[in-house]
């Protein structure tokens, strides 16, 4: 599993021009699903992703996680995070999961997310044409790999 995870005052979803997510201050996580992820994989991204320290203290140093300031939440499921770029101009897509596979990997992640965070999660709709807007605060902007674990 991959993630692009993105400090923010605010991020929104909109589908067929309705918001239907939003959150203010808190993460934006973008994530994409390959073929071969396993619950591990759900297990390690979510926690780390509760745990990382991306937020200023009364120092002004990123020492706090989205737990402790009880920010919000907002996940996309984004396949295109698995692109491979190595032949041609156009972006292959072969690694990213099927939506048999990568649905039921979402909603597990999702769940290990509130879990791990004790949060409420907003969510993108899987497979729709989103528009995502945000507001990325700093910018701070992480990536994840489960496969690395950097």
């Amino acid at each position: 599993m991959r993630a692009v995870v993105q400090r923010v005052y605010q991020a929104s979803v909109t589908i067929d021009q309705a918001e239907t997510a939003s959150i203010g201050q808190g993460l934006l996580v973008l994530v994409g699903i390959e073929e071969g992820d396993a619950d591990g994989d759900v297990e390690w991204l979510a926690g780390k992703i509760a745990r990382v320290r991306v937020f200023n203290d009364a120092n002004g140093v990123m020492n706090l996680s989205v737990q402790e300031i009880r920010g919000e939440l907002l996940v996309v499921s984004q396949f295109t995070l698995h692109a491979s770029t190595r032949k041609g101009n156009r972006p292959s897509y072969i690694r990213a999961a099927r939506p048999e596979i990568a649905v039921p990997m979402y909603e597990k992640f999702l769940s290990a997310l509130e879990r791990e965070t004790a949060l409420p999660v907003q969510r993108g709709k899987f497979g729709a044409d989103m528009k995502v807007a945000l507001v990325n605060d700093g910018p701070v902007t992480i990536w994840m790999d489960s496969k690395t674990r950097d």
